[in-house]
C-alpha cells in the first residue's frame, strides 16, 4: 500500500521550511572525509566531473528516489528520498531510504497505531568496502532524524548494490564525535573558503575529479602551465 508522506511527515517536513540558505549540504560529508580537497574542489568551488562509480552509483539511486510515497509492507513501513535537516549540526540533505519498524519502543506515527523505530539506510554501488566515509555520512543522517524525531537511533544499514546485502552500522559514541569533529572542520574551511593544495594518495585513482585536481601535479612538482604544456604535446 503507498501513502503520501507529505500527511504522515507534516511536522518533520516543516523543518525544512525554516531557514536552511547557510546550511551544508550532508551529503559534502562523506566527500569531506574521503578527501579535504575533493570537498573544497565541489563545495566551494562548484567543480564537478563524473565517472565510470559515480554513473553507477547515480543509476543505482534511481532505485531508491521516490520522493512523496511510502511503501507499507506488514511492520515495516518504507520511506524513499525524505528530506533531512540538523539546525544543531546546520546540515540539511535527503536520505535514501529510511525504515520504520513496528516495535515497543519508538516514535508515535500520525494515522498509525503503536510505536516505531527507525532505520536509515545508504545505498552504494558496488561491493562492501571498508571506508569510513560511508559509515561517517550515514551516521550524520542518523543524527539528522533524531533531532527531527525527537529519538535516539543506534544503528543502520548501507546497501551494496554488487552484492545486493546490508551491512550494519553500529552509531557507536565514537562515530558519533567523529562526525561532530568533521563537520566543525568542515565550517572552518567553508568561512575561510580555503582548498587544500593536491596531494596524491591512493584513492586518487577511483576519484572522478582526477582530472580536475591534478593531484599528480604534487608528486612531479611541476607547474600546472609545465603540466598542460606536457599533455597538449602528446
Amino acid at each position: 500500500m503507498y501513502i503520501r508522506y507529505i500527511h504522515m511527515f507534516n511536522e518533520q517536513l516543516c523543518l525544512l521550511s525554516m531557514e536552511v540558505d547557510d546550511y551544508l549540504l550532508l551529503s559534502g560529508i562523506q566527500h569531506f572525509t574521503y578527501c579535504k580537497r575533493r570537498w573544497a574542489l565541489v563545495h566551494l568551488e562548484q567543480l564537478w566531473q563524473d565517472n565510470v562509480f559515480t554513473s553507477h552509483g547515480k543509476i543505482m539511486h534511481k532505485n531508491a528516489d521516490n520522493p512523496f510515497l511510502l511503501e507499507s509492507r506488514g511492520d515495516i513501513i518504507i520511506s524513499r528520498s525524505l528530506p533531512l535537516v540538523s539546525h544543531q549540526l546546520k546540515l540539511y540533505g535527503i536520505a535514501d531510504v529510511v525504515e520504520f519498524h513496528a516495535s515497543d519502543m519508538g516514535i508515535v506515527l500520525p494515522n498509525h497505531e503503536g510505536l516505531w523505530k527507525i532505520i536509515p539506510i545508504e545505498y552504494k554501488s558496488g561491493k562492501k568496502r571498508e571506508w569510513e566515509c560511508y559509515d561517517v555520512q550515514l551516521c550524520c543522517q542518523a543524527l539528522c532524524l533524531e533531532e527531527m524525531f525527537h529519538t535516539s537511533i543506534p544503528l543502520g544499514y548501507l546497501y551494496y548494490g554488487k552484492s545486493r546485502r546490508r551491512v550494519e552500522v553500529v552509531f557507536n559514541e565514537e562515530l558519533r564525535e567523529r562526525v561532530l569533529q568533521l563537520v566543525a572542520e568542515m565550517y572552518q574551511m567553508f568561512e575561510a573558503s580555503i582548498t587544500p593544495p593536491a596531494c596524491l594518495q591512493r584513492s586518487c585513482e577511483n576519484c572522478s575529479l582526477l582530472n580536475l585536481c591534478l593531484p599528480q601535479l604534487s608528486e612531479k612538482k611541476q607547474s600546472v602551465a609545465s603540466y598542460l604544456r606536457q599533455e597538449i604535446s602528446r
